[in-house]
């Protein structure tokens, strides 16, 4: 899988969880964009609470420094559970932006809607060689 084609599997998930007007802007970033850090986790809300979960977490997420992609998706399987894909910089930039006043402020202001946490893995995105 060349650059492109990785660009476009990663952009056909952010369509899933998107909608099209916030993923024309991502694309833009995306194509210039060298993601070195990237974080795959589910979250389990309460019962009932994960679109007032989902709201709170994607507060101030366009304004994170070093932050190529924050997507959050529903869980088609499990009601009250959220996907939560990040893309970044670097794993710094992701450390740094956990200090930032609005995401402190998303972390306390969400903290009673969590009910747990599922998968998590920490990887880094890749482009096989003619990308």
């Amino acid at each position: 899988m060349n650059r492109r084609e990785h660009l476009a599997a990663l952009l056909a998930m952010a369509a899933a969880l998107l909608p099209a007007t916030k993923l024309c802007a991502l694309e833009a970033k995306m194509e210039e964009a060298d993601p070195q850090y990237g974080l795959l986790g589910q979250m389990m809300a309460q019962p009932g609470k994960r679109a007032e979960l989902v709201a709170i977490l994607g507060e101030g997420t366009d304004k994170m420094p070093g932050n190529i992609a924050y997507l959050i998706g529903e869980d088609s399987a499990n009601p009250d559970a959220i996907w939560i894909v990040e893309l970044w910089d670097s794993k710094a930039a992701h450390t740094a932006s956990l200090k930032l006043p609005a995401v402190q402020a998303a972390i306390a202001k969400g903290r009673s809607l969590i009910a747990g946490f599922g998968t998590r893995a920490e990887f880094r995105p890749v482009a096989k060689a003619g990308a």
